[in-house]
């Protein structure tokens, strides 16, 4: 039971994906617990929470690794390009060819394509793979403040095509006093609570965690109890994560190939890999809960975003412990 435990958890199926799912049904079984109407103010704690995590979240950065990863430029402009630039580009040109402006997939799916890449599990997964571990670092924490505000500024482009209101002034104020101030206490900080937060690290996973599941929960209780998911079938939504996987596996690839093309070491190649082709969950539940205020469209939004997050750990891990074993085993 230990083995089959340890082999879920290298693949991403971990007790947070169960949790994350169980949430979904959870909010179908129980829709009003997440509406304004509910006795728990969940979506106030939830608020809460997120500047809280973003607050720690600049305590963990250390201004000094961020000034050695300057260097390297050329990896950085690459994966910052291929975050916030390539993503978007390959969705628009498929949107182009097979979108539906009725169909908030469509749209969830940009928004995904124009989010910042992850923290913690890209450094990780190039951890793990034997990868540029202070690019890694430098790249996602550099990834998760600028798409503070290049991601209101792509939905803005792409919204006013369609039936979701965005406010681009207010959402960038909203975002940059719930996540961009926080941040930046936490840097000013970072001396003085640094050891604190190195220490309790798993306590303070556990509250993201959390607070992830909190913005889930409320997402989709407040769109199923307004059936937002009456017209999709399972066939749909299983399509959905095939075109997922898709997705993620031809971002990857291209990766590889541009890192090919540039003649980058393996170290660098491993780091634009995993850098360039994640999207990040918890900035995407933060930001979709400002830039979205109708919470119904919300849930829909998210779907996309949740199905690439699942399979970008699955598949991610399965790759980057591969490329840790053929280097180890110095092949």
């Amino acid at each position: 039971m230990a083995k089959l435990r340890e082999n879920l958890n290298r693949v991403g199926l971990n007790t947070f994906f169960f949790l994350l799912v169980g949430m979904i049904f959870l909010a179908k079984a129980f829709p009003e617990w997440g509406s304004d109407a509910s006795p728990l103010p969940l979506k106030a704690i939830t608020g809460i929470g997120i500047s809280v995590i973003f607050f720690f979240y600049g305590v963990k950065l250390s201004p000094e690794k961020l000034k050695q990863g300057l260097s390297n430029w050329k990896l950085h402009i690459l994966v910052q390009s291929t975050t916030f630039l390539i993503f978007p580009l390959v969705v628009l040109l498929l949107y182009a060819v097979w979108g539906d402006e009725a169909n908030l997939f469509w749209i969830g799916t940009f928004y995904l394509a124009a989010l910042p890449s992850t923290v913690s599990s890209s450094v990780v997964m190039v951890s793990i793979a034997g990868g540029n571990l202070p690019a890694a670092i430098f790249n996602a924490s550099i990834s998760s403040m600028v798409g503070i505000f290049i991601t209101p500024l792509w939905m803005d482009l792409m919204l006013p095509e369609t039936a979701v209101d965005f406010d681009l002034t207010d959402t960038i104020i909203k975002l940059s006093f719930q996540v961009l101030v926080p941040v930046i206490l936490g840097l000013f900080v970072h001396k003085y609570l640094v050891k604190y937060v190195n220490k309790h690290q798993t306590a303070l996973k556990n509250f993201d965690q959390a607070i992830i599941l909190l913005i889930i929960f409320t997402a989709f209780a407040d769109s199923f109890s307004e059936n937002m998911f009456d017209g999709h079938t399972a066939g749909q939504l299983i399509l959905l994560g095939v075109l997922m996987l898709v997705f993620f596996l031809l971002m990857m690839g291209l990766m590889y190939l541009l890192s090919k093309a540039l003649k980058f070491s393996r170290e660098d190649m491993i780091t634009v890999i995993f850098c360039g082709s994640k999207k990040s969950l918890v900035q995407g539940a933060v930001m979709g809960r400002v830039m979205f205020p109708d919470p119904v469209v919300f849930g829909v939004m998210l779907l996309p975003l949740m199905v690439y997050h699942a399979l970008q750990l699955m598949v991610g891990s399965a790759i980057a412990q591969k490329l840790g074993d053929v280097k180890s085993s110095g092949q």
